[in-house]
């Protein structure tokens, strides 16, 4: 329902903000109209996503749209903020703010089974010196992308992404397009809710449907869907994407509800959209009832669940039992037991990666788990494959539970086709033929050879990624395209690029190129510990690429460093420094990195990000426990970013130490060499975050 015409879709021109340059000032008459029929729009949509009892006809809903679109259309003044021609979608944004939440969106804690639910009573009830709270609500999860919504006078103002925690995206033109997320509630006081973005079982099946059609990757399942949706650029392609809502908490509101099934009650009345699916139980057995109640039961509805999110009722208890640095202790998110299907293999590949570990993968016929199609699972090396024994022809066991990626259980020998034999893994390299080399210690056998067409994907791929060299745009899908059309040979390479090379390929314009280009053209300043990391040597993630940055301050310098001068640098180990030697010993790294030099690639630590000045410049900070709403990785990013220097351990050198829950040794070792010590909020206020 509710699929505005195309013709409808280009007259959704209206401006962003009302008072626009119009032909003519609409007179009273197109004002009356035009309040009318966003009065009646919001009202049916309202009936027909949160209330499911429509009056009138799709063909009647769209006539209302169009009328008003027309209206909106000539005279722009009439547009307002919760007028429904906004969910079509506007102008493509260049990226999104980061906005900070009024409270942490914190993840919940998981629980597998009913011991471990219990056990979880249990810390309950000693946190309530013995007390049992007095009800609990459960809730259906849904497989979705949590939001935060803020409306003000009754209007949407804001809707934002979880991000890490404290701070996430601004998708406000993105949720306005989502019909089921009312434009304007009743409650005109400030307002702030939180709710789970979804895809139902039908419009996901559609959309992998289509990208299938196009050519292009299909999603895992309805969250990463979801989450790639609703982070959309351009508003227009999430209006038709067909996402959906429902809202579960308050966050702030006046007079909020004391208990969280009356927030549930108090929520539809204001007109937003609550899984209808819920239960208030009196005790914790009725909790077990209505988890083994919805345990086939859920497979029946038209939005994937993978569990009970079970929240003791009353907030005043909610307030007094608090939260951990990362959950809340008055939620708990039941999962049910991974889902398992039974199918035939029917091929084993060697797949090779990054780094070039090769690893078997079975191919079998596609079975649903969890939500998704499944066609394949990896058998994470050759030891794994050899202990399972799985051959092709085998009738195998899957096991999806939730997030957890696809994995080959067992094997029914008893079903096993006469003549089955082993798989051998390969020699020699299936992507270039090269003889693959296992290291002593390692399961994993490896192509060494950086020429591999495979690793030079892999490699591309890493190299372009967000937490390397950020180049938008030049995602996987392209990559495979300028690999294949002979445009991409390595990561050098990227930088030999032309306009009139991309323009001439397929589905490429002037403006696309020439997007690409500058994004290209600009991560040559990146700082010179994004360089490190995105060259893809072995054993040096971020934080290591930061420190070899750091201590060695060039690339030249770093490149001519003795095993035994890298092991010296803080969070170096023998297996990274005899990596990163061994590849800036390699004649083709070597080349490699000429070329980059040619192109123009920042091969400084202080020229790509600049001296490093803040509010705590030349100040040493050691970070210990769990941090709330951020990772530690995170957190000292922050920290980098303010000027501090990062270190692994408390010493005399020692300024600052962030302390988070369930600080440990460190902790005791600061307090004893008097080191200043504070929380993560209370850093954030030094720093000026």
């Amino acid at each position: 329902m509710r699929t505005m015409t195309d013709r409808a879709r280009r007259r959704a021109s209206a401006p962003e903000e009302a008072g626009g340059d119009s032909p003519e000032s609409a007179p009273l008459e197109a004002r009356r109209r035009a309040r009318s029929l966003r009065e009646a729009l919001l009202r049916h949509e309202r009936l027909y996503y949160v209330e499911n009892r429509p009056e009138i006809t799709d063909a009647e809903f769209d006539a209302l749209m169009r009328e008003l679109v027309a209206l909106e259309e000539r005279h722009p003044d009439l547009s307002t903020p919760d007028s429904p021609a906004r969910r079509v979608g506007g102008e493509p944004a260049e990226e999104f703010a980061s906005v900070a939440h009024v409270a942490p969106m914190l993840s919940l804690e998981n629980a597998y089974s009913w011991e471990e639910a219990e056990a979880w009573r249990g810390r309950l009830k000693r946190a309530l010196d013995g007390a049992e709270p007095e009800g609990y609500v459960a809730e259906l999860k849904i497989d979705g992308l949590s939001v935060s919504l803020r409306y003000e006078g009754g209007v949407l103002v804001r809707g934002a992404t979880r991000g890490d925690g404290a701070r996430g995206e601004d998708v406000t033109a993105n949720v306005r397009t989502i019909r089921s997320i009312p434009l304007r509630v009743s409650e005109l006081r400030p307002l702030e809710v939180r709710g789970e973005v979804y895809y139902s079982k039908e419009s996901f099946q559609r959309l992998n449907a289509e990208r299938e059609l196009a050519g292009e990757p299909l999603f895992a399942n309805p969250r990463n869907a979801a989450a790639g949706t609703l982070r959309l650029l351009d508003s227009k392609v999430t209006a038709q994407r067909r996402l959906l809502a429902w809202i579960y908490a308050i966050v702030e509101a006046p007079d909020a509800p004391p208990t969280q099934s009356e927030s549930l009650e108090r929520l539809r009345a204001w007109g937003f959209p609550v899984n209808p699916h819920w239960r208030r139980c009196a005790s914790f057995g009725e909790v077990g009832a209505f988890l083994e109640e919805w345990a086939e039961k859920r497979h029946q509805l038209n939005f994937e669940t993978d569990g009970v999110v079970v929240k003791v009722d009353e907030r005043s208890l909610q307030e007094r039992l608090g939260a951990t640095a990362k959950s809340p202790r008055w939620a708990l998110a039941y999962k049910y037991p991974a889902e398992e299907a039974t199918t035939v293999v029917r091929s084993i590949t060697a797949n090779v990666g990054r780094t070039g570990a090769v690893t078997p993968v079975a191919h079998f016929d596609p079975v649903a788990l969890g939500g998704t199609t499944v066609k394949r699972a990896t058998l994470h090396n050759y030891e794994d494959l050899a202990r399972k024994d799985v051959r092709v022809g085998d009738t195998i066991v899957v096991e999806k539970g939730g997030d957890v990626i696809p994995r080959v259980v067992r094997v029914l020998l008893e079903k096993r086709p006469e003549g089955a034999a082993a798989f051998q893994m390969p020699e020699r390299c299936p992507a270039c033929g090269d003889p693959l080399v296992r290291e002593e210690g390692e399961v994993l056998a490896r192509c060494v050879n950086p020429a591999c067409p495979a690793i030079v994907r892999e490699s591309l791929h890493h190299f372009c990624s967000r937490r390397a060299m950020r180049i938008e745009g030049l995602g996987s899908k392209l990559i495979d395209q300028l690999v294949t059309a002979g445009l991409l040979t390595d990561v050098a390479s990227i930088y030999a690029l032309k306009i009139d090379d991309l323009v001439a390929l397929e589905r490429w314009g002037e403006k696309s190129a020439a997007n690409l280009m500058e994004e290209i053209a600009a991560s040559k300043s990146n700082e010179l510990s994004r360089l490190v990391f995105a060259l893809g040597i072995r054993h040096v993630g971020e934080k290591a690429a930061r420190s070899l940055a750091r201590r060695f301050g060039t690339l030249d310098a770093l490149a001519a460093a003795a095993p035994d001068a890298l092991e010296a640098v803080e969070e170096i180990g023998p297996n990274t420094a005899s990596a990163v030697h061994a590849w800036f010993s390699h004649p083709r790294h070597r080349d490699l990195v000429e070329r980059l030099r040619g192109y123009g690639l920042n091969f400084s630590e202080g020229d790509g990000a600049g001296a490093r000045e803040g509010p705590l410049s030349g100040k040493t900070a050691v970070i210990t426990g769990t941090l709330p709403g951020i990772t530690r990785e995170e957190a000292a990013a922050r920290l980098e970013a303010a000027g501090a220097k990062i270190s692994s351990s408390v010493s005399g050198k020692t300024d600052i130490l962030v302390a988070g829950e369930a600080a440990g040794s460190k902790l005791e070792r600061a307090k004893a060499l008097h080191v200043r010590i504070v929380t993560w909020p209370e850093m954030l206020e030094i720093i000026g975050a």
